[in-house]
């Protein structure tokens, strides 16, 4: 067979240094898993045709530990984060880079099961992945493989979302449970004696994001609530607009599973991490069509509107508590868990 040297054993350095094993792998595995009519010229580029409209561009590095959890991998996660990213712009996502930093002695098997989730992520959001990039470092100098992927889409005529657009009176809607993805990922990582059936939200969030804009055109911004989770993006958009917000505890969707999890590490659902969940900051006259509009997509069946944006000068997130009290929701210090996407 043409390519039978990297269908077994595991990656070498000889896969990264221009011959014939690195011309193997890229025909063998990541052209004929991704094959397209532009990466398959194999091209030092791709060149596009993209329909007319403004561009939205994103790019982002993916270093997640362990590579295969519940719910998803570091493939799955490439693809949909820059998918996600794009769609919170307002555009529709069309192409895809991705470069690969790959570790010698990476077992080809988890490399070729990564590939092959990357393909199915890309053609489950509607994209191409139509050029990229392999490079091999030393065992020891790596972490299996790091994946970088860039991405353009085309905004929708009259999309203008920006954090800045944001005002006093604006509704604050989430689109399903938080934190899902950061307990994913802390339950498949040894040293952590708990047991959960949660699986990673990891998902393309364009279908839905486009939904919400069908149902609410006059949407002032959106965000996918990744590091940092939901406390980051309220954080952010209020220090972007000028104003202060306050949610509601009682409305936040959040799943017992993750919640009994960040009781037992000493977390806050508020600071973890989500991989198919968006915030999305609605005039109040559209905010009930953008909730049942979120509702009816598969991927929004547990979104809900969870506070208001308030002017305050100060730019506070303050929280109702269960208890009838109000708490701070401040940017999170440190990190609560490195190496999550």
């Amino acid at each position: 067979m043409k390519h039978a040297r990297w269908l077994e054993g595991v990656v070498e350095m000889g896969h990264g240094a221009g011959g014939r094993d690195m011309a193997d792998l890229i025909e063998g595995l990541f052209v004929a898993a991704f094959a397209n009519d532009t990466l398959t010229g194999e091209e030092d580029q791709a060149i596009l045709t993209l329909p007319p409209g403004r561009i939205a561009m994103s790019t982002d590095g993916f270093v997640v530990s362990p590579l295969f959890f519940p719910g998803g991998d570091i493939g799955a996660l490439a693809v949909n984060g820059t998918v996600n990213d794009i769609a919170m712009g307002g555009a529709d996502p069309k192409y895809l880079s991705a470069s690969f930093i790959l570790e010698e002695g990476l077992p080809l098997a988890d490399l070729r099961r990564i590939v092959a989730s990357m393909a199915e992520a890309a053609r489950a959001a509607g994209v191409q992945i139509v050029t990229g990039d392999t490079k091999v470092v030393e065992r020891g100098k790596g972490d299996g493989v790091f994946i970088t992927t860039a991405g353009v889409g085309v905004v929708r005529e009259g999309a203008r979302l920006s954090a800045r657009n944001v005002r006093a009176g604006d509704r604050i809607l989430v689109s399903g449970t938080m934190g899902d993805h950061g307990v994913a990922i802390m339950a498949s990582r040894a040293g952590f004696d708990f047991e959960t059936d949660i699986v990673s939200d990891c998902a393309a969030l364009n279908g839905l994001a486009a939904a919400i804009l069908d149902a609410a055109p006059g949407t002032r911004a959106m965000r996918d609530p990744t590091r940092g989770g939901l406390a980051a993006v309220l954080n952010e958009i209020a220090q972007a607009s000028g104003i202060g917000m306050t949610i509601r505890e009682a409305a936040l969707p959040v799943r017992p599973g993750v919640a009994g999890a960040c009781e037992i590490l000493g977390l806050d659902p508020l600071y973890v991490a989500n991989e198919g969940k968006l915030v999305a900051f609605l005039p109040p006259d559209e905010a009930e069509a953008a909730l049942a509009a979120a509702r009816a997509h598969p991927l929004g069946a547990d979104a809900a509107l969870i506070g208001v944006v308030t002017a305050d000068p100060d730019r506070f997130v303050e929280m109702e508590t269960l208890f009838g009290g109000r708490r701070m929701v401040d940017w999170i210090a440190g990190e609560q868990l490195p190496r999550i996407c």
